[in-house]
């Protein structure tokens, strides 16, 4: 049985904001679940690591609990975050940059090698 569940939100977009909540939520339940859990933020997706980008956001208009709160939950949980080093350029920003729940910047490699090579991992993507 795989131990370790890594999310890729790539496609997930922060101008449908509504996306965002279902994977950070199954990440924490993953979490509460004691599995090992990394979500890795690629492409579009890697905007939310931004500081105050998250923070802007609300999955469904008007609640008071944004895209940062599910984030920060996750983390709280256990969830590991990581960024895109292709999406500092990308997005004008720094590793100073990112939210304090960033716990650093994978690249390509390390995505392909978790699915690739690492049968104790199940993969999701968004």
């Amino acid at each position: 049985m795989a131990r370790k569940l890594v999310i890729v939100m790539v496609n997930t977009d922060r101008r449908n904001p509504e996306e965002l909540g279902a994977p950070f939520f199954q990440a924490s339940v993953a979490a509460a679940m004691d599995y090992e859990v990394e979500v890795i933020c690629t492409a579009t997706a890697g905007a939310l690591m931004k500081r105050g980008v998250a923070e802007a956001l609300r999955v469904k208009p008007g609640s008071p609990k944004s895209v940062y709160d599910f984030i920060k939950d996750a983390h709280q949980a256990g969830v590991k975050f990581y960024g895109c080093s292709a999406n500092l350029d990308l997005f004008d920003m720094t590793r100073a940059d990112l939210i304090p729940e960033c716990a650093g910047v994978v690249g390509s490699a390390y995505i392909i090698e978790q699915v690739m090579e690492n049968d104790d991992v199940r993969v999701l993507t968004y």
